[in-house]
């Protein structure tokens, strides 16, 4: 009996709810790299349409397909770096799920970085390369805004830092793994700014294809995920990335909360106290919805869990009010700081209490 090949390239296949293109996805794969040894992890979030179980089906009969079937976690980002770790092929890829990526120049892209290349890209925007029958006019404009600003922090110029499709080998991944944020949609641009040096960089052009079936995973949040990756990354992953979004949506809590308060007493005729407790009220029910869609995108909460979460989060919240009044007014009763400084050392003092109690309890946070 013959001794199998070595995997040579693993493809990673970050998946949520695309069942319909698994298959067609293998076949095509199978087709574009007929005599290279090759293997397809198909990373899964859990989809409710059954994608791990069609997965599944295929690898009985195909052991170059494998499932990763992941739990309580979410995340194109992260699903790709589980996906890179899981393998012992010497070179790795990333392909979407949705077959809008032209598998065909896997080939090249592998020839590319086995030539010398630190990582290859699959590129909408190099000389032959087009992406205009995939992209919808305000998807289009959302990639060419998070390029431009990509391109002001890489230290490599890179005309598509946007790509979800590229190949490296998986020692770069090693080097980089520990300083990956890992959330959000841009795993590429995460790798290329946690890498701290300049790579060497091949783009293979390619056109970008229209989604045959399913449903597109981006919206608006994923460019305020992609801004946040950006600042991280500027300031050299300081703060944590989840909290600068648990802050900003702090931030637009207040505005929420001044706007209802303001509604209350002038258009609704309440008195201050009842209108500042229903402004309070109506500022953290905003803030629950913006971290459960924004800051707690890969933990959501959904169903009967939201409803919990939203109480929790209400006490949570609560606590770090009464935390916030009742220090403040002990500095400013002390002498310690003068009222405008002890009120902003209750708010920050409130922040972080609601960022630690709130990732712990109400989305254990991972």
């Amino acid at each position: 009996m013959p001794t199998p090949q070595p995997i040579r390239l693993a493809v990673i296949v970050p998946v949520f709810n695309e069942a319909a293109n698994v298959a067609p996805m293998v076949d095509r794969l199978d087709a574009a790299l007929a005599g290279i040894p090759w293997e397809a992890i198909f990373v899964d979030d859990d989809s409710p349409d059954g994608t791990a179980a069609v997965v599944r089906g295929i690898a009985a009969r195909d052991p170059r397909i494998r499932c990763l079937r992941r739990i309580g976690r979410r995340g194109l980002a992260s699903a790709c770096m589980e996906g890179f770790l899981s393998t012992t092929a010497p070179f790795v890829a990333v392909i979407d799920g949705d077959l809008q990526h032209d598998e065909s120049i896997l080939p090249a892209m592998l020839a590319a970085v086995e030539g010398g290349a630190d990582i290859a890209i699959g590129s909408r925007h190099v000389a032959g390369g087009a992406a205009e029958q995939g992209f919808s006019a305000a998807r289009g404009a959302l990639s060419d805004m998070g390029a431009k600003m990509a391109r002001m922090l890489l230290p490599t110029p890179v005309a598509d830092p946007m790509s979800g499709f590229f190949l490296l080998p998986r020692a770069l991944v090693e080097e980089v793994a520990p300083r990956v944020a890992g959330r959000g949609f841009k795993i590429l641009l995460d790798i290329l700014l946690s890498a701290r040096r300049k790579l060497a960089v091949a783009e293979i052009p390619y056109s970008f294809r229209s989604r045959q079936a399913g449903e597109s995973k981006l919206d608006a949040t994923v460019l305020l995920e992609f801004g946040a990756l950006l600042l991280d990354k500027a300031t050299g992953g300081i703060v944590p990335l989840r909290f600068l979004a648990f802050a900003a949506v702090g931030g637009i809590g207040v505005l929420v909360h001044m706007a209802a308060l303001f509604l209350l007493v002038q258009a609704a005729g309440f008195g201050f106290g009842p209108a500042q407790w229903g402004a309070t009220l109506v500022a953290m029910t905003a803030n629950f919805a913006l971290n459960n869609r924004i800051t707690y995108r890969d933990a959501r909460l959904r169903g009967p869990a939201l409803w919990r979460g939203l109480l929790l989060f209400y006490l949570v919240c609560g606590i770090g009010a009464a935390a916030n009044v009742g220090i403040a007014g002990l500095l400013v009763r002390d002498g310690v700081l003068a009222w405008g400084l002890a009120g902003a050392a209750g708010a920050l003092l409130t922040v972080v209490w609601n960022y630690a109690v709130s990732s712990t309890l109400v989305w254990r946070a991972r």
